[in-house]
């Protein structure tokens, strides 16, 4: 019988990708107000530059570890405990600025002023795009009480506990929120995953993870003996290798499982 659920946070209930997605959409229509460009052409090469300057830095294996994207790292402030996040911390307002004045440069603008504006607006973008599932409090109202809750999240103390505040009705239906950058490793580490049964005393065959990610939620969790639900709402292709207990589309869905 499962008696405690943990949840990732960023697109499973969070609908980060839409937020991210929003936020570049609102600054690349900045930019167009400067230059005649196409926002959306503008968004992919800011996004292609920023993957690759993001993977140049000396702090580049730690965010692999932690799970940290080159797009968090495009408006999070990671005022973190800790030398890597303080390296991280020197890093980001040049990297922001240099990411965008680049992908203006692959449309043939050279304007580092406005990649400099560009870079600032981000951030407040992203923060202005709050988004979650339709169905995510329906689910969590359902759930709480009946079982013991927890949220094992990827990323920055800092950032994560941005989009915590910028969404304040999640937070209050957890017993415990683990996040990666406090703890000094990432899912799919097991370690992470150890943890978090032991801060919920869980057993755990009693345990059941949910996730959206197959190499972090589900593979991590398959490692300790932790049954997962993979909530697959993109219809992505599923891996020889990795096996979750469930597979489901929407949220909805979970309560059948259980």
């Amino acid at each position: 019988m499962i008696k405690t659920i943990i949840f990732d946070l960023d697109d499973t209930l969070l609908w980060d990708k839409k937020s991210v997605a929003t936020a570049f959409q609102l600054t690349c229509e900045k930019a167009a107000e400067t230059y005649e460009l196409n926002p959306s052409e503008l968004e992919e090469a800011v996004r292609s530059e920023a993957r690759a300057l993001y993977a140049t830095y000396d702090t580049y294996e730690f965010t692999q570890m932690i799970g940290i994207n080159p797009f968090e790292g495009l408006w999070g402030t990671f005022d973190d405990e800790g030398e890597s996040f303080q390296q991280m911390k020197e890093i980001v307002p040049e990297y922001r600025k240099e990411a965008w004045t680049r992908g203006l440069k692959r449309l043939g603008i050279e304007d580092s002023e406005l990649g400099k504006e560009l870079a600032e607006l981000f951030p407040e973008n992203r923060k202005k795009s709050p988004f979650l599932y339709e169905e995510t409090f329906k689910i969590l109202d359902l759930l709480k009480g009946k079982f013991k809750l927890a949220l094992l999240t990827n990323g920055s103390p800092s950032l994560q506990q941005t989009k915590l505040t910028i969404t304040p009705e999640i937070a209050p239906y957890f017993d415990h929120i683990i996040i990666s950058g406090a703890f000094g490793k990432g899912k799919p580490d097991q370690s992470i995953f150890d943890y978090t049964l032991a801060q919920c005393d869980a057993k755990r065959e009693e345990t059941l993870m949910v996730g959206d990610n197959l190499m972090t939620d589900i593979l991590g969790a398959s490692r300790v003996g932790i049954p997962s639900v993979w909530i697959n709402r993109e219809n992505n292709k599923s891996h020889p290798d990795i096996k979750p207990t469930y597979e489901i589309d929407h949220l909805d869905q979970l309560i059948s499982i259980l």
